[in-house]
């Protein structure tokens, strides 16, 4: 691992990276309370504990640049510089949702942030990410698309074609596999046969692995992807390992008639928290002092308030407006 003098980030941009990481940490809890209150439809997949995967990637795209998500997808959004309020509304169905309403937390899209869709179907967004990539190598906008997908759908075999078909047209894509142990309620070794960035050598794709709880050693990482894929390269296929700290679903305690981790296991990857970590490595590098961090937690606290207020409030979608283009709008 490199350290924080090795990076030679300013002050401001290692606050920038944390704020990105803790904004999406309280936006989340923030969405796992309500959710637990009964005060959103449907299901509800939470992110926490897989920001610094996030954060990492989106912090180095431009506004050109697409991305694709999963249904644990507000935490790419957010990293987009997506707002807390539009999103809380979508996540709650309200109208005034990025979506109006009519994505809801599984399906969170944004063209205008480049996020061409969050998706309920396991590992769907790697062939829209591989399209998009298509179409900005034809376009010559210099533009990249990165696929964020679970060790799940990296044994479904859409995988294997993206790479075969990236490698062949040499596209500006990077396939980023978070992988947090679990597929679904299944330990990745019960359903995962061999090492999951190895799946990249047999088509000839640059790969690594990174520790997805590490925030400086993924955006080291990303930064060598986006190179590469801006500049004519091809494809990298990324496996960042990290760990969800809730459950697959905040609902499936009500369901599920055994644990599939032990409580020992969780708070061993809490130690390994990736923003403590890094609120730590920002500090014993004297670039922010203990208040400063503590101002920042604050100006979040009251945004996630204002956010959570402003959907409360919001309407419902009209149900005849559902068939509008609204992702488009």
């Amino acid at each position: 691992m490199m350290n924080t003098q090795e990076t030679n980030f300013s002050d401001e941009q290692m606050l920038g990276l944390y704020r990105d990481m803790l904004r999406i940490r309280l936006v989340e809890e923030q969405i796992g309370k309500d959710a637990k209150a009964g005060n959103i439809p449907g299901p509800v997949h939470l992110y926490i504990g897989q920001e610094a995967v996030a954060v990492g990637f989106c912090s180095q795209l431009t506004d050109s640049d697409w991305i694709a998500s999963t249904h644990r997808g507000h935490g790419h959004y957010l990293a987009r510089g997506g707002d807390s309020k539009l999103l809380m509304a979508e996540i709650y169905g309200r109208e005034t949702g990025m979506c109006k309403g009519h994505g809801g937390s599984m399906h969170v899209a944004d063209f205008s942030k480049g996020i061409i869709g969050a998706n309920g179907i396991v590992g769907a967004g790697i062939s829209i990410t591989t399209g998009a990539a298509w179409a900005a190598q034809l376009d010559g906008n210099g533009a990249v698309g990165v696929a964020f997908f679970g060790d799940g759908a990296a044994n479904q075999g859409v995988l294997c074609e993206a790479l075969n078909v990236a490698m062949l047209w040499k596209l500006p894509v990077i396939f980023v596999c978070e992988n947090n142990g679990f597929s679904e309620f299944s330990p990745s070794s019960t359903v995962t046969a061999g090492s999951i960035v190895d799946r990249a050598k047999p088509y000839g794709a640059a790969h690594e692995a990174v520790d997805g709880n590490d925030l400086i050693e993924v955006w080291q990482c990303a930064a060598r992807a986006i190179k590469r894929a801006r500049g004519g390269d091809g494809p990298t296929l990324v496996e960042a390992r990290t760990y969800r700290q809730r459950g697959h679903v905040e609902a499936e305690a009500s369901f599920l008639g055994s644990s599939y981790r032990s409580d020992e296991e969780v708070e061993l990857w809490k130690a390994r928290d990736p923003i403590p970590a890094f609120a730590k490595r920002i500090l014993d590098a004297g670039q922010a002092t203990r208040a400063e961090l503590e101002l920042i937690e604050q100006d979040i606290v009251t945004e996630v308030a204002e956010a959570a207020e402003f959907a409360e409030v919001s309407p419902y979608p009209d149900p005849a407006s559902q068939d509008t283009n609204y992702m488009f709008a």
